[in-house]
């Protein structure tokens, strides 16, 4: 699954470093900070579209893949939670489009583009949904397809809007791809769910809402605050600093973010189905000791790498982001320890360990926003990137702490 994903994600990094070339020089600092608030908003609605139950699905298809009975239960009440997410997303969107386009880009012109979303939502609570039977299902060829073939399409679709209409082209692109996605997943994996997803039996009813739930819950702390902290981070940098700076702070972002995605899909496809399925900490030492030596090693290596070619990255990406240069020990440290971290994190997931897993995201997004408030004040945008390594070394030995009292609670009921 590793190398499957490695070679996936070698030519999603290559594409990914032509667009991210043309868009800095067509777009600007200014423009990458639009895209990257644009982007985060979209992962905000995924998550509100689909009630946030994408890794409820992934838990309980891969428990219950062999009982038709459970799985029916579990997507009919996917189905009344994604049809009333939908239907409030979109007319939100539709009557908050101008509030919502000044509030994100400082304009009211992107009021076309809020409505587009708007059209496009059923499309990403879908695509969600699916993806998430796929996960569960740990049919790892299968997704690396559809994540292959979708971002070379989407990829495509960017570059000819951005050469045909610059920002607006681009920021269109990125607002339809769920689409695109959705299409590609239906193409490639339809025979598959209609071998689980019974359609004609599904009911309007909502027999497991009490344990999907909990992973809505979840899902609001981990993608919808974390986006909106990241908005309100770029727009505090905006107006402490200026446009230039944000867009320097996002593109640094949007490095992290290619070589940290082949991460997470690992974590829904390998490492949440696997703690689900551990329940003892003498069997979970073991895996997770399994995961560190496969995984840090390779994202170690690699993050020496990219940052002893920082200058290199920058010319070939980004060449006049001036100042971008000393973003990148303290961004690579801080997805460092965020990798092995996230990783503990899964238990929460995998357990639905609820109190844990909204204390330690909460703290965490405090502690970024914190922080980042306090040493941008000092050290510029430098200080946000400052700030997240400080978060992530504090939120590791709270995870470790809370995951660790987890089985010694569960040692005591045993004994």
């Amino acid at each position: 699954m590793t190398s499957l994903n490695a070679g996936v994600i070698g030519v999603r990094l290559f594409i990914s470093l032509f667009i991210q070339r043309l868009l800095a020089e067509i777009v600007g600092e200014a423009g990458i900070a639009k895209i990257g608030s644009l982007r985060n908003l979209l992962e905000m609605l995924s998550s509100f579209a689909s009630v946030g139950i994408f890794s409820g699905v992934v838990k309980y298809v891969a428990e219950y893949q062999e009982d038709k009975e459970q799985l029916q239960k579990l997507f009919s009440t996917t189905l009344v939670f994604t049809v009333i997410g939908t239907i409030v997303v979109s007319i939100t969107l539709f009557l908050s489009s101008t509030y919502l386009s000044v509030t994100i880009f400082d304009s009211n012109q992107y009021v076309y583009l809020i409505k587009l979303l708007a059209v496009i939502v059923p499309f990403i609570s879908m695509f969600r949904i699916f993806n998430g039977v796929v996960n569960g299902l740990s049919r790892y060829k299968k997704l690396a397809g559809i994540d292959l073939f979708s971002y070379i399409l989407s990829a495509a679709l960017t570059v000819i809007l951005l050469l045909t209409n610059n920002i607006d082209g681009a920021l269109i692109a990125i607002a339809i791809t769920p689409a695109l996605q959705f299409f590609v997943l239906l193409y490639i994996f339809i025979k598959v769910l209609r071998e689980y997803v019974q359609f004609s039996k599904l009911k309007f009813q909502v027999p497991m809402a009490k344990g999907l739930l909990a992973f809505s819950l979840m899902s609001f702390f981990s993608t919808v605050l974390l986006n909106y902290v990241e908005i309100d981070i770029r727009v505090m940098i905006q107006n402490r600093i200026n446009f230039e700076e944000a867009g320097i702070w996002t593109a640094m972002t949007n490095i992290s973010k290619n070589y940290m995605v082949f991460s997470s899909a690992i974590f829904s496809l390998y490492v949440l189905p696997k703690f689900a399925s551990i329940y003892n900490k003498r069997d979970f030492k073991a895996e997770l000791l399994n995961i560190y030596k496969t995984l840090l090693p390779l994202f170690g290596v690699g993050m020496l790498l990219v940052y002893f070619l920082r200058d290199y990255v920058i010319m070939i990406i980004y060449p006049d982001f001036h100042g971008m240069e000393s973003l990148f020990k303290w961004q690579l440290l801080g997805d460092f320890v965020r990798l092995a971290a996230l990783v503990l994190g899964y238990q929460f997931l995998a357990k639905k360990m609820v109190r844990n897993f909204i204390f330690s995201e909460i703290l965490s997004l405090a502690l970024f926003y914190g922080f980042s408030y306090y040493l941008t004040g000092i050290y510029g945008v430098e200080g946000v990137v400052m700030a997240h390594f400080l978060r992530y070394v504090i939120y590791f030995i709270v995870v470790l702490y809370l995951v660790f009292r987890y089985f010694k609670k569960q040692q005591q009921i045993t004994d």
